[in-house]
């Protein structure tokens, strides 16, 4: 047994098979654009106008907002569905938060805003957190930043 291995009870949420695989290439760091391999994404890339920047283009925290709100949704409407809930009219909002941390280097933070309309607190909050445990992106972020979810 490895030191440490007795102290982690996390699940293992790596994938047992890799289904689909995005394919996506900087050009010019923060300063620059992006491109997939498919031709779906080309977009120009330039640092915020709080970071410096002229803010003419979109950035590697809008494109992360961008992904973890419409994966956490998508997880969401799955989990209601399979509850035999009809989420139609939810929404799922991203902020992403950058800034410098503790190790000299930068750090993320995320806040979720979750809309379930038509739902009451109690069952909202149990597809919420039924959610959080599958969507891909939450089990990534897990334990590595901080994620707030907020429900309205």
């Amino acid at each position: 047994m490895t030191e440490g291995a007795a102290a982690d009870t996390r699940p293992d949420t790596r994938p047992t098979k890799i289904m689909y695989v995005a394919e996506a290439t900087a050009h010019g760091g923060r300063e620059g654009y992006v491109t997939s391999h498919d031709g779906q994404l080309e977009l120009r890339v330039a640092m915020p106008p709080q970071l410096g920047g002229d803010g003419n283009g979109t950035n590697p925290e809008q494109l992360f907002a961008a992904g973890y709100a419409s994966c956490f949704h998508n997880a969401l409407i799955l989990v209601g569905n399979r509850q035999g809930y009809d989420l139609t009219g939810s929404t799922v909002a991203a902020k992403v938060g950058i800034g410098p941390n503790r190790q000299h280097g930068y750090g993320l933070a995320v806040a979720l805003s979750v809309s379930l309309p038509v739902l009451d607190a109690e069952v909202a909050a149990r597809l919420v957190d039924a959610a959080h445990e599958v969507c891909p992106y939450s089990n990534a972020t897990r334990d590595n930043i901080d994620v707030t979810i907020l429900l309205g």
